[in-house]
């Protein structure tokens, strides 16, 4: 399973270090790495992206990430992260869907002081023991999540609530009088375009996690061309669990996106 990785170090010199470990059990097998960045806090207290590796849409998340890390080292997370969202209560869930919690920011922006760096990278792992010890050696401070997305899940769910909510209203509009019937239909015209939105979300959905799952696997297997033979084996197994985890999320996508549909289109 994809997990997010966040390395503090004291030095910019020693998160380069940090990455260069990622990128050498990268090349040997023990670890796949999708995206990566180093990022830097200055004197000034500003932050500073300095390297950034992978492609769109594999450094989204990564992106978020980063993102929310710089906010977070602003101070407590809480008033930090709050003040950096604004309007775009959105970036919670976003963050939240991700395996990024508030409490998981906290830690990393009271460790990313004044002259720190930070390693943060998405990554797949064969060795919990591998990795961790070779950062700590090299002085890094280790934050992990692992990468969750219930989004599938959570169209699904609203597809289905909402088509319960569209056969109540129907139901209701058939039998109201005069006085309640046009907020009635008012009421179901919205869940119908509720239920449109869901059905477009789903699309979208479909297509990045396509994306994204063509961009990893295309990156294992370069992988497995400069990887130790031993490890060979464990990249071909993360192939299969990349594709069949798309297979798996794609058809409930689609059912979500196909009830949307039926439901749209069917007459009242």
């Amino acid at each position: 399973m994809n997990e997010l990785l966040v390395a503090v170090f004291d030095s910019e010199d020693a998160a380069s270090s940090g990455m260069q470990t990622l990128e050498h059990l990268h090349e040997e097998g023990g670890i796949s790495v999708f995206a990566s960045a180093l990022i830097t806090r200055g004197r000034d207290g500003n932050i500073a992206v300095k390297q950034a590796s992978g492609q769109a849409p594999l450094t989204a998340a990564l992106g978020l990430l980063t993102g929310a890390v710089v906010g977070a080292a602003g101070g407590p997370a809480g008033s930090a992260v709050g003040a950096m969202l604004g309007g775009h209560v959105g970036l919670l869930a976003d963050w939240a869907r991700s395996g990024v919690d508030l409490k998981f920011l906290d830690d990393v922006g009271k460790k990313l002081t004044i002259g720190k760096a930070a390693v943060v990278a998405e990554i797949e792992e064969s060795w919990t023991s591998l990795l961790e010890p070779r950062l700590r050696n090299q002085g890094g401070v280790i934050y992990r999540r692992f990468r969750t997305d219930v989004t599938d899940d959570q169209l699904l769910q609203e597809s289905k609530a909402l088509e319960e909510q569209i056969e109540r209203l129907k139901k209701d509009v058939a039998s109201a009088n005069a006085a309640n019937k046009e907020a009635l239909e008012k009421s179901l015209r919205d869940a119908k375009e509720r239920l449109k939105e869901v059905q477009d979300r789903a699309k979208t959905e479909i297509e990045r996690r396509k994306t994204e799952t063509e961009l990893k696997v295309k990156t294992l297997r370069r992988q497995v061309e400069t990887a130790a033979q031993d490890a060979k084996t464990r990249i071909k197994k993360r192939i299969e669990d990349t594709e069949s985890d798309f297979e798996m999320r794609q058809k409930r996508l689609a059912q979500a996106r196909n009830r949307a549909i039926e439901l749209t289109f069917r007459p009242d």
